[in-house]
């Protein structure tokens, strides 16, 4: 996008008066030239570097731009003028537009947090939070649910468990064309889980720096997942330590604060930790949300990871578990993973749950794009 400047300085011949003089500023303000004014301008670049200036900035672009555009802008004007320490102030955090990109860098400074500005981010990160949660809970529930009970068939299922396309299937000669309906006389439904083969699901999320948004959405996710009884969850976040946050996972804020962005990785080490916890190989789900880099031995993860699956336990892996498109991952890492029959592929969180029911169920997983 070109606004204008004067002839001598940006070459477009136009002066902006108004409205567009405003645009131009804000964006000036980010993306000009912060290291040499340019002779014949009046206009400087930069925002400050005092949260009143950045407050002022703020409110303009959501003036002048749609949410998504002040997102973008947000997160450019964090990498690009290294404003992330101004977000320990109160004031700039209620001036944010919030998304997942913003509470990774909250997370990222939280122990760097001031008491003061601590419940301010906690109240922006519950936003973001109850916002996916909105988008993702129901999807989730329902097909981890349809997943569930579709154990073993029955001939007298009770009303909410008549699988109404099989059952149809079987009835269509019993059609009556004057009347146009079909009179089931064979019900055909699912017979409920049983206590006894509940599954049980392990969520093992990578919170290395690159891996903020997956981590978001994994928190979200392993609380949904908590609250359906029939199945089990544990949550383990690691960088070269592991965390078990099972304990936290009836609230995704806590468990969010209970993460530490950055640092390094050992996969091994966090799947180390997992193994010894699984008790029903045949009934566990591991997923595995990393981008592959290593810090570990990764012969020894292969290792460990042959050997769950040797046991029965139904493994993925995923590089991301967030909507930014391709990621950056270790592709030598991901192809060794394949090669021992475990699918790697990206996930948008909308797929996530249909994934998760094709675990659950022990059919083929929609992968979309495999590597």
């Amino acid at each position: 996008m070109v606004l204008g400047g004067d002839a001598g300085a940006d070459g477009t011949g136009w002066a902006l008066s108004g409205r567009d003089a405003a645009v131009d500023g804000a964006l000036a303000a980010l993306y000009g030239d912060r290291e040499a004014p340019r002779p014949g301008r009046d206009r400087t670049a930069g925002l400050g570097a005092s949260a009143p200036s950045v407050v002022r900035w703020l409110g303009d672009i959501r003036t002048y731009f749609p949410s998504p555009v002040v997102r973008v802008l947000q997160r450019d004007a964090i990498d690009r003028l290294g404003l992330g320490a101004l977000l320990l102030e109160p004031e700039l955090l209620e001036a944010v537009e919030a998304d997942v990109h913003l509470v990774g860098t909250l997370l990222s400074l939280s122990r760097a947090m001031p008491e003061t500005t601590r419940e301010t981010a906690r109240a922006v990160v519950r936003r973001v939070v109850d916002d996916l949660a909105k988008r993702l809970a129901a999807r989730t529930r329902t097909a981890l649910t349809g997943a569930l009970d579709r154990g073993a068939r029955t001939a007298r299922p009770r009303h909410r468990d008549i699988d109404w396309n099989r059952t149809i299937a079987a009835n269509l000669r019993h059609y009556l064309p004057g009347h146009g309906t079909v009179v089931p006389e064979r019900l055909v439904g699912h017979a409920r889980a049983a206590r006894s083969v509940r599954k049980e699901i392990v969520l093992c999320v990578d919170q290395s720096g690159s891996m903020a948004a997956s981590v978001v959405h994994a928190s979200v996710f392993g609380a949904v997942l908590a609250s359906l009884r029939a199945v089990r969850t544990r949550l383990v976040v690691f960088d070269t330590q592991v965390a078990d946050l099972t304990d936290r996972l009836d609230d995704p804020v806590d468990v969010l604060f209970g993460t530490r962005l950055g640092g390094g990785t050992d996969i091994n080490r966090a799947l180390a930790y997992c193994q010894d916890r699984i008790t029903r190989p045949a009934e566990t789900i591991v997923v595995l949300i990393s981008d592959l880099y290593e810090g570990g031995t990764r012969d020894g993860t292969l290792r460990r990871v042959a050997a769950m699956r040797a046991a029965g336990v139904r493994f993925v892996t995923l590089p991301a578990l967030s909507d930014e498109g391709t990621p950056a991952y270790d592709r030598e890492h991901a192809a060794a993973l394949a090669e021992l029959g475990v699918p790697v592929f990206a996930c948008t969180p909308d797929r996530f749950p249909e994934v998760m029911a094709a675990a659950i169920e022990d059919r083929p997983l929609p992968v979309p794009n495999r590597t």
